[in-house]
């Protein structure tokens, strides 16, 4: 017995030295080179270590030195100065589900890890210290420097490295997300199944800030609970279709409140400048959009876009499943001011506006603005109807060599103005009258030239066509059919007019000159794929005190 005793005691001596001898060899370089090339020997994953360091004070916890680990084949996954490995008592069941991890002074690079792949260990807590995390290929690009937080529980999957259910802090130096920088940054939220809720988020963005809460379905839906934006100075090599492209690449994205206020906002050929915007209850979907008992309201100092700019603009919009009603809309623009209200209906994409004033414009046409005007309107609006329109003291100037034209001081009101129908720019139903103070049509000069017309489904009724020429009096009456072949017909009375008037406006050249009386009548079509010359037909009766002409036109030639 004694023997036995003494043996027993000789075997668990020699074990406890084992042990011991053990646990200092793992704690020198060589232990821990062992244990890297075992690991990366055994399993499909390569492991580095410089050191490891267990201390008596912290019984539970081991301590990594320059810690590298990732994929065979892959580049490392995750690299770290220091990793402090907390034990739990899960681990007698599942050793690689740690009590914590904290890993220190490195970088998580997520793209290197084998596409299907996670990380083998687990955690109930996943502490970083000064990280930098590397997200490229996920459903939220991400990288960040200088990454402070925790995860709880850390159960990484193939679809998530957050995990399936677990709540997250985290503090950023700097941000980026989907190609959106930030600095400052901090997030606080959970993910469970899929489903991620940002419950607080800030940060310094484009040397404004941001905070805000919001979620994200397994889907991709996004809704965004609360936004605010202060004195964002964001500049972007995007133009603003690109800038906006993201938000319609996403499956949908509902906003409750979105508060933006000074806001500068600048492409390559785009910029606001000074927006506040207040946007509630909208979701936005693919190229289309719904909202239940929704708003907009914004104004700003300057909105510009290619060569189209608005000065202090202000919009006020009240959103509803049957469309949209615009409540107040004005704005500075070339010079003068426009001011309208109304509504757009989404069931027949109709824009009506009730009142439409355009005061004080100094409006030069693009060149290309007859083609603007044949070209079909977007699939949104499919009318535009004006019940009221009047205008004041505008010039209206037009460039084109080929007829140039401009009125001053153009004065003028409407009624129920149809101004398009089945998506096509045209003066399809209403009433209007228009006067300016001068005017000029391809060089002649008039003073006092006035219209007043009546369009239906059938046609437009020019009933009073006046102005003053030279010394003289131009009067006459005009019609344009609806139809596609767009028939016209003009009647023109002038008296003591200079003679040298007809020629200007495209009748050949005359053989006489000075003030004259004549009487003109012309038809032709307007057809937007044909040349009006070649249509015209008609008849010219001119006196002057000196000659008679009488002449016929077939066809665009006079005989």
């Amino acid at each position: 017995m004694k023997f036995l005793g003494k043996f027993f005691l000789t075997v668990l001596l020699l074990l406890v030295l084992s042990l011991v001898v053990i646990y200092v060899l793992l704690q020198t370089q060589w232990g821990a080179g062992w244990f890297s090339r075992y690991v990366s020997d055994k399993t499909d994953w390569h492991l580095s270590l410089s050191k490891i360091e267990h201390n008596f004070s912290s019984p539970s916890h081991i301590i990594l030195d320059n810690f590298t680990f990732g994929h065979d084949g892959q580049p490392a996954a995750v690299v770290a100065k220091r990793v402090d490995l907390g034990f739990a008592l899960l681990q007698f069941s599942d050793p690689l589900n740690f009590g914590s991890i904290e890993l220190r002074d490195g970088v998580v690079n997520l793209a290197n890890l084998t596409p299907g792949d996670a990380l083998p260990f687990q955690a109930g807590r996943l502490q970083l210290n000064n990280m930098r995390i590397d997200s490229p290929d996920t459903p939220l690009p991400l990288a960040a420097r200088q990454v402070n937080g925790g995860v709880m529980p850390w159960r990484p999957t193939t679809k998530s490295m957050l995990g399936s259910d677990a709540q997250f802090q985290m503090s950023a130096g700097d941000l980026t997300l989907n190609k959106v920088s930030g600095a400052n940054v901090l997030i606080q939220g959970s993910v469970s199944q899929g489903r991620m809720l940002f419950s607080n988020v800030g940060a310094d963005l484009a040397r404004g800030s941001m905070t805000g809460s919001a979620e994200r379905d397994a889907q991709g839906n996004w809704l965004i609970r609360q936004l605010r934006l202060n004195d964002i100075r964001l500049q972007t090599a995007q133009s603003l279709a690109d800038f906006l492209r993201p938000i319609q690449a996403l499956p949908s994205v509902t906003i409750n409140r979105l508060d933006m206020t000074d806001a500068r906002l600048q492409g390559p050929d785009w910029a606001v400048t000074d927006l506040d915007l207040t946007l509630k209850n909208l979701t936005w979907q693919g190229d289309d959009w719904r909202s239940d008992d929704g708003s907009l309201s914004l104004n700003a100092s300057n909105f510009i876009n290619g060569r189209f700019e608005l000065n202090d603009p202000i919009l006020n919009l009240d959103l509803s499943p049957q469309g949209i009603a615009l409540t107040q809309f004005s704005s500075r623009w070339a010079n003068g001011v426009i001011r309208a209200d109304g509504s757009w209906s989404r069931s027949d994409k109709r824009l009506t506006l009730n009142n439409l004033a355009a005061a004080g414009l100094e409006y030069t046409l693009p060149q290309n603005w007859r083609d603007r005007w044949q070209a079909a309107l977007p699939t949104w609006l499919d009318s535009l109807e004006v019940r009221r329109f009047t205008s004041n003291r505008n010039l209206i100037i037009d460039i084109n060599p080929a007829f140039p034209f401009q009125m001053t001081s153009l004065e003028g009101n409407g009624e129920n103005l149809l101004l398009a129908r089945q998506h096509q720019w045209g003066i399809w139903s209403g009433k209007m009258s228009l006067n300016a103070a001068e005017a000029t049509f391809n060089r002649v000069d008039l003073r006092h030239p006035s219209l007043s017309l009546i369009a239906d489904d059938r046609q437009i009724q020019v009933t009073e066509m006046s102005a003053f020429s030279g010394n003289g009096l131009l009067e006459g009456s005009a019609s344009v059919g609806q139809q596609p072949d767009r028939p016209a017909a003009l009647t023109l009375k002038g008296q003591a007019v200079p003679a040298e008037v007809l020629q200007h406006w495209g009748w050949p050249a005359l053989p006489a000159s000075g003030p004259s009386n004549f009487q003109l009548q012309l038809n032709a079509a307007l057809r937007a794929d044909a040349p009006l010359k070649s249509s015209a037909n008609g008849s010219l009766s001119l006196r002057t005190d000196t000659e008679q002409v009488q002449q016929q036109m077939q066809a665009g030639e006079v005989r």
